[in-house]
């Protein structure tokens, strides 16, 4: 019996068509060019919503996400380190899988 790797769908398909379905759904019928403009600025939101989102369930504010950044020094393979703006405050976040963020607030 083979496998056919075209029927096989990853997570990195699912996660790419993700983004495209949300930001067509965000933006509507657009052009050609508007829709890759579009695509990208979903993909720039995502990070500080989630990073803001998730702070926020761990009892931290973040009145409102203003950028994330991936701090790739300190970041590896499978903990990321992004820093967080918000409009009261800065945060550091790590975040490995399957655990809670840590949170550093920066001055």
């Amino acid at each position: 019996m083979q496998c056919d790797d075209r029927n096989v769908v990853t997570p990195i398909r699912l996660f790419a068509g993700a983004v495209f379905l949300s930001a067509s759904l965000l933006t509507g019928p657009v052009s050609h060019t508007g829709l890759t403009a579009s695509a990208a600025q979903a993909a720039e939101e995502m990070p500080k919503q989630m990073l803001a989102a998730q702070i926020r369930t761990q009892g931290f504010v973040c009145e409102k996400a203003l950028g994330a950044t991936r701090d790739a020094k300190r970041s590896r393979a499978d903990h990321a380190v992004w820093v967080l703006k918000c409009s009261n405050a800065t945060y550091r976040v790590s975040r490995a899988p399957d655990m809670a963020a840590k949170v550093q607030p920066l001055k």
